[in-house]
């Protein structure tokens, strides 16, 4: 049981993206210089990291939510809602730095993303959010390496093991059921692929 909330933990869907970038910055040549990479870490981690923590925290103080998990889907509905937004605007703003187009479509992706899983709440279906932001990284390596025809088998192989990991561990803590799981899962890798694809 322990091990199983660990890894729910560590692979928290808010920490997911800024490894995600860590990952770009390592694996694909880039000209930043080592303190604009961590501008740019920065940036992320807190928009996608601490401004989720402190909004679920006001929603917390506020009784909007009654967990720092909520599991509802009536709980869950704003805050995805603000997150949608949140990734929008991060989108928008890596845009404008040079050279950051592929992680901008990114955040582009995942607001997308997240509004799907926005509305499969009106057909009552909660999708995985850890599921989801591990199919978004999984898609946008699937892009890069078509991108810079460069092979990430290795990096995307074991984001699908980890992603087996993690998809047992919400099974085990009765957090999903596996119809959920799937869901997260294919809307994310789908989302990032559709956003390469498609626009």
């Amino acid at each position: 049981m322990r091990f199983y909330k660990f890894i729910s933990v560590i692979l928290h869907p808010i920490v997911t993206p800024t490894i995600g970038v860590m990952l770009y910055f390592l694996l694909i040549p880039n000209t930043f210089i080592s303190a604009q990479k961590i501008n740019i870490l920065s940036l992320i981690f807190i928009a996608t990291y601490l401004i989720p923590l402190l909004i679920l925290v006001i929603f917390k103080k506020l009784k909007i939510i009654e967990t720092y998990q909520p599991e509802s889907i009536k709980e869950r509905k704003l805050p995805l809602a603000l997150m949608v937004t949140l990734f929008y605007i991060l989108g928008n703003t890596l845009n404008n730095i040079i050279n950051l187009r592929d992680v901008s479509s990114l955040f582009y992706a995942t607001s997308i993303g997240l509004f799907i899983v926005y509305i499969l709440f009106y057909f009552k279906i909660r999708a995985s959010m850890h599921l989801f932001s591990l199919g978004i990284s999984i898609g946008f390596f699937m892009i890069l390496s078509n991108r810079y025809s460069q092979s990430f088998i290795i990096v995307i192989s074991i984001l699908f093991l980890i992603a087996g990991l993690l998809g047992s561990a919400r099974l085990y803590l009765k957090a999903h059921s596996a119809k959920e799981i799937y869901i997260g899962f294919f809307t994310g890798i789908l989302s990032t692929l559709s956003m390469y694809y498609f626009l």
